[in-house]
């Protein structure tokens, strides 16, 4: 990990995102404090487990048998 002042930063930001890219990860600090970091954007993960968390509803009957006529119609028989 590199530390880099802000006003470093500013004059050098072309460098430093070419080294973000190369997988480094830069700190700029202010008056000594880190403030923000440059990092290398990561290959896309795919979805998250738990996503959707609080937004889906499930109902209480969700497993409950389906009626006959629904049922037959899934397995391709006919009433």
């Amino acid at each position: 990990m590199i530390t880099v002042p802000l006003g470093e930063a500013k004059n050098n930001l072309s460098k430093l995102v070419d080294e973000a890219a190369a997988g480094k990860i830069i700190t700029i600090a202010k008056h000594g404090r880190a403030m923000a970091q440059l990092v290398p954007v990561g290959k896309s993960k795919g979805r998250r487990i738990g996503a959707m968390k609080g937004k889906l509803v499930i109902p209480e009957d969700f497993d409950a048998p389906l009626p006959d006529d629904l049922l037959d119609a899934f397995q391709g028989s006919h009433s």
